[in-house]
């Protein structure tokens, strides 16, 4: 097996919100050498770094949007969100836990902080991630995956563990079921904590330091926390270790070779099919949500 490099690292870029209640640094696909087509089936990618927010009497969040066509993936680190949709998914996504939602042909969505983290207040850091969905799959129905921290496989390494959100991590498999081939960890190493990933070579595969600072194979250089890691799509093995107590998200999923049309909330594969999804909402088919 051959070693994967490292084809480019990216700061966080300038904050902005979502809402009132997300404070976010885009990366996919924002960023030059970051897009939908590059990071296929990995196609928006909302980074929100530790952020203090103070108490508040009026939870703080998103209102009411609609998704068609693509997956929404939430990895929360600090912090407690509530969320509902109109396919009738909802609940509180505490700290470590994964809310794994699948928009398909259509749904209301919302979300806030959670009622007793928002009078509290306190740090709040989490990732959103789009995941695509083929063709075939995109008029498919909404579903809805609660994944709780103690309900995701741990595999322990070298001075830390790995948790296996989806895909297989030495021969063990996660907990989220997907419509394509995709690997995504949280890998939580104490100092000089390490482990090896080994990924197909035409798999799009990144990192983002949540926490903590690493060095990524054999390199001098040490990628700090909030920094994105892209890997070129050649060779198969990379190495991460800790110089502290680190968490790192690993991403790695099979390419959908499909044209991509995105338009706000929807993501589908021709313009048609975007003017379609706005007809569809606006005549009251993604259902409704207070």
């Amino acid at each position: 097996m051959s070693i994967k490099a490292i084809e480019a690292v990216y700061p966080p870029g300038p904050a902005h919100f979502v809402g009132d209640g997300f404070r976010v640094h885009n990366f996919i696909p924002s960023r030059h050498g970051l897009d939908m087509q590059r990071m296929t089936p990995f196609i928006m990618m909302d980074y929100g770094a530790k952020f203090h927010f103070p108490p508040s009497d009026a939870p703080r969040g998103v209102g009411v949007h609609p998704h068609r066509g693509f997956e929404t993936v939430t990895i929360a680190y600090k912090g407690r969100v509530a969320h509902h949709d109109s396919a009738g998914g909802g609940g509180i996504i505490g700290e470590g836990d994964v809310q794994w939602m699948t928009a398909a042909s259509g749904v209301l969505h919302k979300e806030y902080h959670e009622e007793s983290f928002s009078q509290t207040g306190g740090d709040f850091q989490m990732v959103q991630l789009w995941v695509n969905l083929p063709s075939k799959d995109k008029m498919s129905a909404p579903k809805y995956q609660a994944i709780e921290n103690t309900s995701i496989p741990k595999v322990l390494v070298d001075n830390g563990y790995v948790e296996v959100i989806a895909g297989t991590f030495n021969g063990l498999d996660g907990i989220a079921s997907t419509f394509t081939p995709i690997h995504l960890f949280n890998a939580h190493l104490q100092a000089g904590g390490k482990t090896v990933f080994s990924f197909p070579a035409n798999y799009n595969t990144c990192l983002i330091v949540v926490e903590g600072e690493i060095k990524v194979n054999d390199s001098d250089e040490w990628v700090n926390q909030d920094h994105f890691v892209l890997f070129e799509n050649e060779g198969e093995n990379f190495q991460i270790e800790a110089n502290e107590k680190s968490i790192v998200l690993i991403l790695s999923g099979e390419p959908i070779h499909e044209p991509i049309a995105a338009h706000g909330p929807f993501v589908m594969n021709t313009r048609q099919e975007i003017m379609q999804a706005f007809h569809d909402f606006e005549a009251g088919k993604f259902g409704v949500l207070d």
